[in-house]
């Protein structure tokens, strides 16, 4: 196996991905089944300066060649070859974000990460003129915030992007970008395949007064779908990536994506009427849905999937550490009496204990809010356990609430989805820490979204391997072929997993929880006053 990797390698027929987390650069290089072959990693951090979250050039362009520099030598050590070629590249990053640059391709001001909320009041001007919910970390938004604010640097953009664009831009010479990640600097056009001519246009009437020395249209990046070429790495641009000068000019890059469009590759949720969702510490939903809202909704975001189709993304700061604190509570009280229970037991019993309970949880009442919650209009939280008099008071109602705490915010903005703008979802991949127990929580959140959640037998391996992926499907993807079609038909056919449809009687039973936990909320907001 390892020879047939090797000739694979030095054929150039493979391809390779690198994401940049927020505490993580990683490389995946794949063969021709896909399969990772190698793998690298540069840890960074973001820092605060000047009450701006930033990474410096320096930051970037080290992290960069330090991934690549593990990658390369991961090669090396694995098949004895020198990585001088591959077959595709794509590069991928934090969608949102902002870096401005002037007429000599300088940078104007420090990187403004998606981390940043300094743009409330660009928000709340542009939201109402687009008809269209733009949230603080939109690339658009700090544009506007620093025209509202005056910067004298704004007059002098020639281009901005994301940082992904920036550096597909360094590599290839090109400034464009994939269409998932543009959507999120500006509004998209799933029919136009672009961004949206007439908010564009209105962004322009916006700021006339100001006379700037550009259009909107001339500093934004180009869009570009899956499957489309996006350059070549250039002389310069391989100097850049590996400063040793054995990778060799040439290479066919694919457009550059953002970090939800390659998770979406990665669970194969593309297709209309699929989604995923990511629970761990924070928990999101993502929906493939057949077209734009009817409205705006602040609880959801509109970004679109790597091909161009409408996404509605509602993000949840908060999930499981508040159930972690009381499993670690329960541990200690084991530990009390001399009874050393290995952690993934204590976790799996105490969560098959709450499929025992009542479904409405019996009339305990959980509130898992370590940080504030958009989506139910909190900036702080206070976890809260509450119950009345006469409740139910079961471990069982008591694991089955803090379980359906964990995914309540992120049932209320799905519920917008599926009760109010009557999106449909036909199956739904769930991965992260919450379903590492077999069944419960599928079985909970498939509940909570009244739609099958599935977990495969194994889990992907993340936005770079998603990202080689899209790479993949640029070098070679037939004629016609969509996105939704190669995912299915060629990365993951054959591969299995567990699907779990809802319950009648757990929907029933989430919903009446829901309609009390919002009754509730009043609570947890004299909580977060009274308690500090």
């Amino acid at each position: 196996m390892s020879e047939a990797i090797k000739a694979a390698i030095m054929a150039g027929k493979t391809a390779l991905g690198i994401e940049f987390g927020s505490t993580r650069i990683k490389a995946v290089l794949v063969d021709e089944s896909y399969a990772p072959i190698a793998m690298g990693t540069h840890d960074w951090e973001n820092r605060l300066e000047n009450n701006v979250w930033t990474y410096s050039l320096d930051d970037i362009w080290n992290g960069l060649q330090g991934c690549y520099a593990s990658l390369a030598e991961d090669v090396k050590t694995k098949y004895g070859v020198t990585l001088n070629t591959i077959g595709s590249i794509g590069f991928s990053g934090m969608m949102h974000g902002y870096m401005a640059f002037g007429k000599n391709d300088e940078l104007l001001v420090p990187f403004r990460t998606w981390r940043n909320t300094m743009t409330e009041e660009a928000c709340k001007e542009l939201t109402p003129v687009f008809n269209f919910n733009i949230p603080q970390r939109w690339s658009i938004a700090h544009l506007y915030q620093a025209i509202l604010s005056k910067e004298e640097h704004v007059k002098e953009i020639t281009f901005f992007t994301t940082l992904a664009g920036f550096i597909h831009w360094k590599l290839s010479g090109e400034k464009v970008l994939g269409i998932g990640e543009a959507s999120g600097m500006f509004p998209i056009d799933s029919e136009a395949l672009d961004y949206d001519a007439k908010m564009l246009d209105q962004f322009d009437e916006l700021i006339a007064d100001k006379a700037f020395p550009w259009k909107i249209r001339d500093i934004i990046p180009k869009v570009l779908v899956a499957g489309e070429n996006a350059g070549v790495l250039t002389a310069e641009g391989a100097k850049l990536l590996d400063p040793s000068g054995n990778l060799q000019a040439g290479i066919p890059m694919c457009p550059p994506e953002g970090d939800a469009g390659t998770g979406m590759v990665a669970t194969n949720s593309v297709k209309v009427r699929t989604g995923n969702i990511s629970a761990g510490t924070s928990i999101f939903s993502m929906v493939v849905t057949e077209k734009a809202l009817s409205k705006v909704h602040e609880e959801i975001d509109m970004v679109t999937t790597p091909d161009g189709m409408p996404v509605a993304m509602v993000h949840c700061n908060n999930c499981t550490s508040d159930l972690n604190a009381w499993v670690n509570l329960f541990d200690q009280f084991a530990d009390k009496f001399g009874m050393k229970i290995d952690k993934n037991d204590l976790y799996g019993n105490l969560y098959r204990e709450a499929l025992t309970s009542d479904t409405d949880c019996g009339g305990l009442m959980a509130y898992n809010y370590f940080s504030g919650e958009p989506v139910t209009g909190l900036n702080e939280g206070r976890p809260m356990f509450v119950r009345t008099p006469n409740a139910k008071f079961t471990l069982a109602n008591f694991m089955r609430s803090h379980l359906y705490s964990a995914m309540a915010a992120l049932k209320i903005g799905n519920d917008i989805l599926l009760k109010e703008e009557n999106v449909k979802v036909d199956s739904l991949m769930g991965h992260g820490g919450l379903f590492k127990t077999p069944v419960v929580g599928q079985q909970l959140m498939a509940a909570a979204m009244n739609a099958p959640v599935t977990v495969m037998d194994t889990a992907s391996e993340g936005g770079a391997w998603g990202m080689a992926v899209l790479a993949a499907f640029m070098a070679e993807k037939a004629e016609n072929e969509t996105l939704p079609d190669y995912l299915n038909n060629k990365i993951f056919a054959g591969q299995t997993g567990t699907t779990i449809a809802p319950k009648a009687e757990d929907v029933t039973g989430f919903d009446a929880f829901i309609e009390k936990y919002k009754s509730t909320l009043p609570a947890e907001k004299a909580a977060v006053e009274g308690l500090r």
